[in-house]
C-alpha cells in the first residue's frame, strides 16, 4: 500500500514540540469532559423544549376539556399547571440561561485556556493521534485527511 504525501494529521492537529504523552493524554481527558458537558447542555435544551411543548399540549387538553363540558376540571388544570414554574421561581429558559452563563461558560473558558497554554489553541490533538494509531495507512476510507478528488466541484452556480 502506498502512502500519500498528506499522510498524517494536519498542522492544526499536531502536538507542539516538547509536549509529552502524559500531557496529551490529560488534554484528551479534558476534551472528553467538555464533550460530556456539551452533551448535558444539549439534554438541558431538550428538557427546555419538551417542557415547553408539554405546557402547550396541556393548554390544548384544557381547551378540549372545556369544550367537552368539563369546565371545573379544565379550570383546575389551567390554574394549577399551565405556566407553572418547573423549579421554584423559574421556567426552563431561566435554568438554561443560568447553566449557559455559569457552569457551561466557565468550563468552556477553562478548557480553552488550558489548550491555549499547552497546545497553542489546537483542538483534538489526542483524537488526531488516536486516529493515526488506529487507521490502516494506504487503505480507502482510512485517509488521514479528506481527499481533494472527493470535494464537490464548484460549477459557479449558487
Amino acid at each position: 500500500m502506498t502512502t500519500s504525501p498528506h499522510d498524517g494529521p494536519d498542522s492544526a492537529h499536531q502536538r507542539p514540540d516538547g509536549l509529552d504523552d502524559a500531557t496529551v493524554d490529560a488534554l484528551g481527558s479534558l476534551s472528553a469532559a467538555l464533550e460530556v458537558v456539551e452533551h448535558a447542555r444539549g439534554l438541558l435544551y431538550g428538557f427546555h423544549r419538551l417542557t415547553g411543548k408539554a405546557d402547550l399540549a396541556l393548554g390544548d387538553a384544557v381547551e378540549k376539556l372545556r369544550a367537552a363540558g368539563l369546565a371545573e376540571l379544565a379550570d383546575d388544570l389551567d390554574r394549577d399547571l399551565i405556566g407553572r414554574n418547573v423549579i421554584d421561581g423559574r421556567w426552563t429558559f431561566q435554568i438554561v440561561e443560568d447553566y449557559d452563563d455559569g457552569y457551561y461558560s466557565e468550563f468552556k473558558r477553562a478548557e480553552n485556556n488550558v489548550r491555549d497554554v499547552l497546545l497553542e489553541g489546537k483542538r483534538h490533538v489526542f483524537e488526531a493521534e488516536m486516529k493515526e494509531a488506529r487507521r490502516t495507512r494506504g487503505r480507502r476510507h482510512h485517509e488521514a485527511l479528506p481527499l481533494a478528488s472527493t470535494a464537490p466541484a464548484d460549477d459557479g452556480a449558487s
